[in-house]
């Protein structure tokens, strides 16, 4: 059996009045993403572990932000996408494991229902798909709530 190992990380700006939405969830809070796309850095961080473990580029390659194609779209069909990908290349998940930087809101309450999104389009069980939240302990740009991070690793086997 061929294994491969990816991982991906992605960051974007926090702005009031821009939504949020985080592992395809869209949420109710006062600030939100600032990007091309509608900025969703966990399915970003995703998308680029999958890439990177398959070695097709990354996301900015097949998705760049200067194509008005991928204007406002729905990340979950850029995850669907890069899915594709790598399953034409022989590839499936084995597991996902990722976690999300960000002050507040707090994402307790919304970590099943990302889980169940993102592995409804990936159609894998939820169980091979972790997401985690983390804090920084407000230091650097995500404790001032300056921005967002994710990161993620895949493992994809033959």
């Amino acid at each position: 059996m061929n294994f491969r190992i990816g991982q991906g990380y992605d960051v974007h700006k926090l702005e009031e009045g821009e939504d949020l939405v985080l592992g395809g969830v869209r949420m109710e809070h006062y600030k939100g993403t600032v990007a091309h796309s509608d900025g969703d850095v966990l399915i970003h961080a995703i998308c680029d572990a999958m890439l990177g473990a398959a070695n097709l580029r990354d996301i900015g390659f097949h998705f760049p932000d200067t194509s008005s194609d991928f204007k406002n779209i729905d990340s979950k069909n850029l995850l669907k996408q890069t899915n594709e990908l790598i399953k034409e290349k022989g590839y499936k998940i084995g597991n996902i494991d990722t976690t999300i930087c960000l002050e507040k809101p707090k994402l307790k309450n919304h970590i099943e229902r990302m889980k169940i999104a993102l592995s409804n389009v990936l159609e894998i069980p939820v169980d091979d798909l972790s997401i985690k939240a983390t804090t920084t302990e407000k230091l650097g740009f995500v404790g001032r709530e300056e921005g967002i991070s994710a990161k993620a690793v895949i493992l994809l086997y033959k």
